[in-house]
């Protein structure tokens, strides 16, 4: 399984956000200060307020601000391209904003956007039968 634990400004504005996507939120996980979204059974993500995140990390260590610098690119697999597109369509429908045009490589197809935050998410659908 992999846990991405990201710094939010805004817990419940996020949380809609990511809800708005067709994402759940296991509320065991989930508080004021954190949501914990379930992407996938092996994908969660652990929304968190930065003074909440702060406590997980070493003293005197700064919590990163995705709209100031990049530091990752979040990727996620889709069924086909229209998924992709309909992913994306959704992301820009909730309050996301954009990040780079979709690129079609013919076997290859992938898109992205960045959520309320600022954090990167890449979408792509590749086509399984070249690598057969």
């Amino acid at each position: 399984m992999v846990f991405l634990n990201l710094p939010v400004a805004d817990v419940a504005a996020s949380r809609a956000f990511y809800t708005e996507l067709g994402f759940s939120v296991d509320e065991q996980f989930s508080d004021e200060t954190s949501a914990s979204v379930v992407v996938s059974d092996a994908i969660h993500l652990q929304l968190a307020t930065r003074e909440k995140l702060a406590g997980f990390v070493p003293e005197g260590t700064r919590i990163a601000d995705p709209r100031q610098a990049t530091a990752a690119l979040y990727a996620l697999s889709c069924e086909s391209r229209e998924e992709v597109d309909q992913l994306v369509e959704k992301a820009m429908g909730a309050g996301g904003g954009t990040w780079m045009p979709a690129q079609d490589h013919g076997f290859l197809y992938g898109a992205s956007f960045t959520d309320p935050d600022g954090h990167v998410w890449e979408v792509m659908w590749m086509d399984p039968a070249p690598a057969q």
